[in-house]
């Protein structure tokens, strides 16, 4: 080859080297300014002060290349040195495994989320008198069910449909739960409910629809309370764990996430059970992690075979709904089980339920 090409050649790797030396110091102090702006609580990302870098380095730029290439280039420096502060940020998050290695573990009276055992969380979707909460409390707890849900105040797409009973429900499931020795979980929809829902639950359940309700996040992180954070209808995963961590910065570790399904173009069921989901929550947080397959599925046919997928992936616990006679319920009739329902769904997927010291004899 020409010497005088391979002359220059070594002159290009030259300034290569020294560009890559000044680009990682100018990532060290950048990374600087984002944690002494995460420290005071200030997002990274400035426009202004882009915007005046560009406007010098293209008024004391001599060429040859355009203005527009110089912008186009250190815009890319600037994007690259924000993912890398993002990253650090990430690195802090109290939902990493990065933060906290071992696995978080939430115990609620005789219930352990996180415990090594499957749990089930069952019960109707709405409280509608104390016959139907006993009856149903009754049938779970003689089936090894540790936590009774039962929503008392009821998120509804029509304001028109049947909104729950309110306090009173808050007083029939804590009764039903005390009765059979359970957990009682019910979700609290506004941040004036916070208080009383404390008072009757021993979990607080976001829904779906408000899991991006910071202020209620904020609320319930505050109460004290474990909390079990539904993953919104079409929320990312990461929106899911930024959610959870309103919560945990709050001061309040006992957080509980439940892939309940996403909304997708499909309609043969009610959502999209995401289990590709919950298996990256399991691996990217130290938080137990459910599976509500009622909400996912919406049909009574497919609960056992999402169950079993579930739990033979390594969640924490399966949710569904059982209500004693699905056809007159006021709410969700279709993707209630009754009993029989729930004793057949609980015979295929009991195997998967035992401890695994039980499996091994």
């Amino acid at each position: 080859m020409e010497p005088r090409i391979l002359e220059l050649r070594r002159e290009i790797d030259r300034i290569n080297r020294e560009l890559l030396a000044l680009l990682s110091e100018r990532a060290r102090i950048a990374s600087e300014i984002g944690r002494i702006q995460t420290e005071l609580g200030l997002g990274h990302y400035d426009p202004e002060r882009e915007e005046e870098m560009l406007a010098y380095l293209t008024a004391e730029n001599p060429g040859p290349f355009p203005d527009g290439t110089v912008k186009k280039l250190f815009k890319e420096i600037f994007k690259a040195t924000l993912a890398l502060e993002e990253q650090e940020d990430k690195r802090k998050f109290l939902f990493s495994r990065e933060t906290r290695p071992e696995d978080t573990r939430v115990r609620v009276r005789d219930a352990v989320f996180g415990g090594g055992a499957p749990l089930l969380i069952a019960g109707p979707c709405a409280i509608e008198s104390e016959e139907q909460m006993d009856a149903t409390a009754a049938f779970l707890a003689e089936r090894g069910v540790k936590v009774l849900r039962g929503g008392a105040f009821k998120p509804r797409t029509s304001p028109y449909a049947f909104q729950g009973l309110g306090v009173e429900g808050l007083k029939i499931g804590r009764a039903a739960a005390d009765r059979y020795g359970m957990a009682f979980v019910t979700e609290v929809m506004d941040t004036r409910d916070v208080e009383v829902v404390s008072e009757y639950a021993d979990i607080l359940q976001v829904g779906a629809r408000n899991m991006q309700n910071f202020a209620l996040l904020r609320e319930v992180g505050a109460a004290r309370r474990p909390v079990l954070l539904k993953r919104g209808l079409s929320a990312t995963v990461e929106e899911w764990f930024y959610a959870a961590e309103y919560v945990l910065s709050q001061g309040n570790d006992q957080v509980i996430l439940v892939e309940r399904g996403i909304r997708t173009y499909e309609k043969w069921t009610r959502n999209t059970l995401d289990l590709s989901g919950a298996v990256l929550a399991k691996q990217l947080t130290h938080l137990p992690v459910v599976v509500d397959v009622t909400h996912a599925a919406g049909r009574i046919d497919l609960l056992a075979p999402l169950a079993r997928a579930a739990l033979a992936a390594g969640v924490d616990a399966v949710h569904v709904e059982v209500h004693p006679n699905p056809k007159v319920a006021m709410s969700d009739n279709n993707q209630q089980m009754d009993f029989a329902q729930f004793d057949a769904f609980l015979s295929q997927v009991r195997d998967l339920l035992e401890p695994a010291a039980a499996k091994r004899g």
